[in-house]
This record gives structure tokens, sequence and C-alpha cells, in this order.
């Protein structure tokens, strides 16, 4: 497995699969053919499908500007796809065609070059799965956070503290708006709102639920708004980790020391479906990515509340079983509905996992490699109406409707 710095990444929403991944391989692209004075994009399945929603038009077009370029949505190629977020660029000097590249964006903003799969990050992880860490981590007498900075480095903490400064930004920024988000659907932001509606007489329980859901819907109104977001593991998931752990941090009066173990913890969690399985939404449902981020945030959560690897296992499975089969059905192709209610229900879901596995851990029967061994052949099964093409679920049913 590969580096946690790889896994979370800061950058614009609101798609990492979909306008980071985009994006960053167009930029590839002009840097080695700084002499062309034309580049076309042909972009391929679920980036076509959902590529004026996602915005994905305009991020190749931002990486590429101000060369002259032309995207074109090719939903239905004739050809089999690597990957559901395949594109190709060309680049032409002088009308003559020059150079091209074929690129699969497989989820939080990672991309695959075709013929250049050595370009990604090496592999600073020996063990591939979470039996391996976990006995590992026994034999030695370590935590999984332990784990994480043996295999990482020191340096680890330092990136962390800016992946979580920018997660709380990102909170702070989404509570201090209100309006309209663009895009045609009229949906208000409500985390403001949410955040300004405690009562006196509110129950500790009702309080709960108001501010993680705040948190969670400052964040994904950000990411829906193209703002500034930490893929966590994705940019349509960003809001359940940092929702959850602001409010515990809170809470517990916890310093960031003790947040940034918890973030490696929920990375390691995030990086195993990543190898894995999938985090995209496109390739495996929305499972992949809101289901992946509740079990980050579940793991991340278990380790500031001090708990044992095995405890830790039960919260991020917990965390996952309860999300298989979760559809990717986005109204018009916009990170809109219901991805921004789904991250706060993901991240309330988070803290539930970790009350059940405080009191239930022995008598789990299911591992999280099982679990994430069945989410990516559940995704796989899954018909292509309900992995981030708009078409079938609420995405059809909303259109009918209107």
């Amino acid at each position: 497995m590969r580096s946690l710095t790889e896994l979370f990444k800061i950058g614009s929403g609101p798609s990492s699969s979909h306008t980071m991944g985009p994006e960053k391989a167009a930029g590839i692209f002009k840097a080695e053919n700084e002499d062309a004075d034309q580049f076309k994009a042909l972009i391929y399945g679920s980036l076509a499908k959902t590529g004026k929603g996602h915005m994905t038009d305009k991020a190749i077009i931002r990486a590429l500007y101000p060369v002259r370029t032309e995207v074109q949505f090719v939903p239905q190629p004739d050809f089999d796809l690597p990957h559901p977020n395949t594109m190709d660029l060309f680049a032409y000097k002088d009308g003559q065609q020059t150079a091209s590249m074929r690129v699969a964006s497989i989820g939080g903003g990672e991309i695959v070059i075709d013929g250049r799969e050595e370009t990604r990050g090496p592999d600073v992880y020996p063990e591939k799965s979470f039996a391996e860490i976990s006995a590992y981590c026994k034999a030695n007498h370590i935590r999984l956070s332990d784990y994480v900075e043996q295999h990482e480095g020191l340096q680890i903490w330092e990136f962390l503290q800016g992946i979580w400064e920018a997660m709380k930004r990102s909170i702070d920024e989404g509570l201090s708006v209100t309006g309209i988000l663009e895009g045609g659907l009229n949906v208000e932001r409500k985390a403001k709102y949410l955040y300004h509606q405690g009562t006196v007489d509110e129950s500790p329980e009702t309080r709960e639920n108001r501010i993680v859901s705040a948190y969670a819907f400052a964040v994904n109104e950000q990411n829906a708004a193209a703002g500034t977001v930490v893929t966590a593991p994705t940019c349509g998931a960003c809001g359940v980790v940092p929702a959850s752990l602001r409010y515990m941090q809170e809470k517990l009066q916890v310093p960031d020391e003790r947040i940034l173990r918890a973030l490696a913890v929920g990375g390691l969690i995030g990086n195993l479906v990543k190898h894995n399985a999938s985090i995209s939404g496109a390739q495996c449902g929305c499972q992949a990515e809101v289901g992946t981020a509740c079990s980050m945030a579940a793991a991340a959560l278990a380790e500031l509340s001090g708990m044992e690897i095995g405890q830790i296992e039960y919260a991020a499975e917990v965390a996952m079983e309860h999300h298989l089969g979760l559809t990717c059905d986005p109204i018009n192709g916009l990170v809109q509905i219901p991805c921004i209610e789904r991250n706060a229900v993901g991240a309330m879901r988070a803290i539930n996992a970790l009350s059940l596995a405080k009191f239930l851990s022995g008598t789990r029967k299911i591992s999280f490699d099982l679990v994430v061994q069945t989410m990516y052949e559940t995704g796989l099964d899954m018909n292509s109406r309900y992995r981030e093409t708009s078409e079938g679920g609420l995405a059809k049913f909303y259109n009918m409707g209107s």
C-alpha cells in the first residue's frame, strides 16, 4: 500500500474523480506538450454522464488554459473502458495531432496513465490486509498509529497536521456562508442554519446530531460549491471524517496530537479499501465513498477513544457493513442530492459504530477484510445506473417527477 499522502489530498470540489483527477491529468499532458496550439479531450462513461454536473469540462479547460481546448462527452464509446472514468487527451500543432494520452481517474483524485503505471507512488506498507497489520502490531506491541509512523516516518505528523487544519477550515468556511448552491436544483445551504438552531432545553443527544450534521453539511456544501476540501477518501465523501472528529475533539477537549493519531488510523482504513477494493463511486457506488469514509471515521474515533485493535476493527467493519449496496445516483450529476445529507448521516453512523464497538467487539463474526471484499464484489455486480451515471435511482425519478 502507498503513503497516506496519496490518500488525503487538499483540492477543489466537487469531485475528486471527476474534477481533481481529470485536472491533474490535463496538467501533466500540458506540461509534456508545451508547443501545442490546440488540445482535445474525449471523456467517457461516468465522466461523460455526470461531467456537466461535476464540472469535468471546466476542470480540464482550466488546466489546459490558455491553449484552445475542445471537450467532448462520449457516454457510450465503441470500445470497452478500462475504468468507468476514462478519458483521452490529444495535442495538436498546426492542425496535426502530435501526442495522445489515455487516463483513468480511479477515485480520490488519483489517476492511472495508460502505459505508465510506474508513475504511481511506491508502496510504503508491506502488509496488505487488516489481518496482516493487526498481527504485526500485536507481535510488536504497538498501536495502529505507531505502525503508520514506523512506515511513513516522523514527517507524517506534519503532513497530517496540514490535513487537519484544512479540514477545520472547510468546516469554518461552510458554517459562515448562506445562499443557494449553483447547478439548478436550488439547494439551499443549511450548515449555518443547523449550527445555530440550539435551544436551552435541547437534549445532549439532539445537540450531538445537530452539531455533527452541521459540520458535515458545512464541508459538503463547500465541496458542492467547488470550494477547498480534503479527500477523505474522496470529495463526495469529504464531510464524514472532519465532522465526526471535530465534534469529538470539542466534546472530549483533546489536543491536535491525538486527532492526528486518529487521522492516521482512519487513513490506514481508507488505504486498505483503496488497495483491496475501490473508493470510486463510478466503479462501486456510494458504498465505496461514504461507506469507506464512515469506516475511516469510526476507526479514527475508536483510536481517539483509546480502544484496542479488535475494537477498532469492529467499528470500521460495522460502519462499512451497513453501507453495503449503497447506490451513487446524484441528481443531475451534481454532488448535492443526496450527497450532502448522506455525509451527515455517515458521520452520525460512525459515532454509532463507535458505541457498538465499546461493548460488542468480542462477539464479532465478520472481519474488516471480509466486508471490504464484499463491498467490492457488490459494487462490481451493481447495475451501472447506480454507479455515478445519474441514470437510475433518485436521479431518474426526480427528473421524471419534475
